[in-house]
């Protein structure tokens, strides 16, 4: 119950702070939904107007019992206060509304329900004003007629209330503009809107006293007593336990015992309670925390379909995001003059300087000892949800994780035109880096999931990062010819990152090391060398097209030695042109071509064997070795450029 403990710390911490007063965690026995229709009446009950929700306002925070919250099955139950049409409106039946929410018996009746309940909290001593005044409007049960009169409910031809608009789209009803796609205006929720004279909060969502109202007259409700296995004291206990997680419409529980039937708890306990007692005010504001972490807005969680994951500090300051590449977490995304810096012999000392002082700002704030959550929610079925990954750290180490895995992947990434870093990629690129197309849609949903969920201890818990992944990320950046430019660049920095975080033990640099003189980095520098040969001759020609270095890479990686003689006699005619245009840089190629191949040892030049993806590391720094400046410098500068740097 570890968890269900730190989000009721987290509650108690951050509830009303200053701090996160635009968007505050919800009151304990509330939820929020999307209302469609706002009834506005005076403090006498009596109708004053009623107007369409729109969109942007429809979010209202509204109370619920335990049963309400998370209400599913055949027979829902009620709200106490703000509902749908058919629970508020005593007249809903009068002008053709049909039942839609499980009741069969006309005793049943979702309004019978809705006004009895509402009846008793009235009556009892946490009652309002305000509440009064909707109780006699309701019991007059004239809602749905008001409504009519109001024009905000249509009527087809018969004078029943219209479920479906099917006239000109320039004509459709406002009502029809704001309901869920497939709904009919019977599913319209209604919120109440009060005016009493000297009155500052009409609106009742928005009003605190009927808020505090509504939590004290629904604890006094509660009858169970037992033990809080979370807080350790005898309390009244939870008999359900919210819902709406990850969204508005999400059912899926993290704690439910409601199957007497089957065996959910039996066999070793008699009742759910001997399973799990949790405290009610404990488990509302553990599942309030969780919902304030997860809220989208706050962009506090990752998601990816169902799986949910979040990072928070109990104490809640903030964190540095798990899931953002090294530009993001940066904030290099927005500034123009950072995005794309030019590459320096110190790219790698500079990235580490600027990482430090990032956690180091990060220190300044987050105590050594301050607890942090990381933690990863999913769901197989529609009603259950299940903690995939749980971690509890102190700041300390937290930072330290985050410090290691930037640092440990770092490379030269680049992700286009406008975005060009050195650090992490994110797991969401490296996902898509691995597995391409695969993963795109509902239908690569599952290896998503399972991708992120794989990567997380290896942010979290430093450890080593899958090979499949790494090997699936080198086959994606040696298949060269079966993507765009800009998509095997970033595919070939993600890949690159991968592999020397991989290899943490090889310490592997980020610019050119000449003293390393392992095979596949050799074949690796070859490659780039030819590559540039060919790519100058082109360019002096004013030729655009792809080099055969290039469209040789996947079968180089597999049989270096042997695809480098046809490579090698590929550059016969481009040599020749060079000799006329550029001898300088080619007598400068050609010297650091034969010596990378002196480098070799023994007969590891002339082995066949398949090259792993440290080719590419080798690769990519040759390459950025022999780029210095822009490739849209003009030919003399880049060949004088060449010159120097083959010297």
């Amino acid at each position: 119950m570890s968890w269900i403990q730190k989000l009721h710390e987290t509650y108690e911490l951050c509830a009303g702070l200053p701090l996160f007063s635009s968007n505050p965690l919800l009151p304990i026995s509330h939820t929020t939904q999307q209302a469609h229709i706002e009834i506005v009446i005076d403090g006498s009950g009596n109708f004053r107007r009623a107007s369409v929700v729109s969109k942007e306002d429809q979010t209202t925070l509204i109370p619920c019992t335990e049963e309400s919250g998370g209400r599913a099955g055949s027979k829902p139950k009620n709200h106490p206060l703000c509902d749908k049409l058919q629970y508020v409106a005593g007249d809903y039946r009068e002008l053709g509304g049909e039942v839609t929410v499980g009741f069969a018996k006309e005793e049943e009746e979702p309004h019978r329900s809705y006004l009895k309940d509402l009846e008793a909290w009235g009556a009892s001593p946490d009652g309002h004003l305000k509440l009064a005044a909707i109780l006699t409007y309701v019991r007059k049960k004239h809602v749905v007629h008001d409504l009519v009169r109001e024009r905000l409910l249509p009527l087809d031809s018969q004078g029943k209330l219209l479920k479906k608009w099917d006239g000109d789209k320039k004509d459709v009803p406002a009502i029809f503009k704001v309901i869920p796609a497939g709904s009919s205006p019977e599913d319209a929720f209604i919120r109440w809107h009060v005016e009493i004279a000297n009155d500052p909060e009409p609106a009742i969502w928005k009003d605190k006293e009927i808020m505090d109202a509504w939590i004290r007259y629904y604890a006094s409700q509660q009858t169970k007593h037992g033990l809080c296995m979370v807080t350790g004291n005898e309390t009244i206990l939870a008999e359900q336990h919210p819902a709406k997680l990850r969204n508005a419409g999400d059912k899926a529980k993290l704690i439910s015992s409601n199957d007497t039937s089957g065996y959910t708890f039996r066999g070793r306990f008699i009742d759910a309670v001997q399973a799990c007692g949790v405290g009610f005010v404990v488990t509302q504001q553990a599942h309030k925390a969780l919902q304030w972490l997860l809220d989208f807005e706050r962009r506090q969680a990752f998601r990816n379909g169902n799986q949910v994951i979040v990072a928070w500090a109990v104490s809640g300051k903030s964190l540095p995001d798990l899931f953002n590449n090294s530009a993001q977490m940066f904030g290099l995304e927005s500034r123009e003059e950072d995005v794309a810096p030019a590459y320096q012999g110190d790219a790698g000392q500079a990235f580490a300087v600027r990482l430090k002082r990032y956690i180091a700002g990060y220190r300044t704030r987050l105590g050594p000892t301050d607890a942090i959550v990381v933690m990863a929610l999913d769901s197989a079925t529609p009603g259950r949800m299940a903690i995939t990954y749980y971690r509890e750290l102190t700041g300390s180490e937290f930072l330290e994780r985050i410090q290691l895995w930037h640092e440990s992947c770092a490379w030269h990434q680049n992700f286009g035109k406008n975005l060009k870093f050195v650090g992490v990629p994110s797991p969401r690129d490296i996902t898509e880096a691995a597995y391409g197309r695969q993963v795109e849609g509902k239908s690569g949903e599952k290896l998503r999931k399972a991708t992120v969920e794989r990567l997380l201890p290896c942010i979290i818990d430093g450890r080593p990062i899958p090979r499949d992944i790494v090997e699936s990320t080198v086959r994606s950046a040696v298949n060269r010819p079966g993507l765009e430019k800009w998509e095997w660049e970033k595919n070939l920095g993600i890949a690159c990152a991968l592999f020397r975080g991989h290899h943490k033990q090889r310490s592997y640099e980020m610019a050119l090391e000449l003293d390393r003189t392992s095979r596949d980095y050799l074949f690796g520098r070859l490659l780039a060398v030819a590559e540039r040969i060919e790519d100058m001759a082109l360019y002096l020609a004013k030729e655009n097209r792809g080099t055969s270095a290039a469209k040789l890479m996947q079968r180089f990686a597999d049989h270096p030695y042997s695809t480098w003689r046809t490579i090698e006699l590929s550059l016969a005619p481009y040599k020749t042109r060079l000799r006329s245009r550029s001898p300088g840089f080619l007598v400068n190629m050609e010297k650091l071509l034969d010596g990378i191949i002196c480098t070799f040892r023994g007969q590891d030049f002339m082995s066949e064997a398949r090259l792993s993806g440290e080719f590419l590391l080798g690769y990519h720094c040759q390459r950025q070795a022999l780029w210095p400046k822009s490739e849209s410098t003009n030919a003399e500068e880049t060949t004088e450029t060449q010159t120097d740097q083959g010297e």
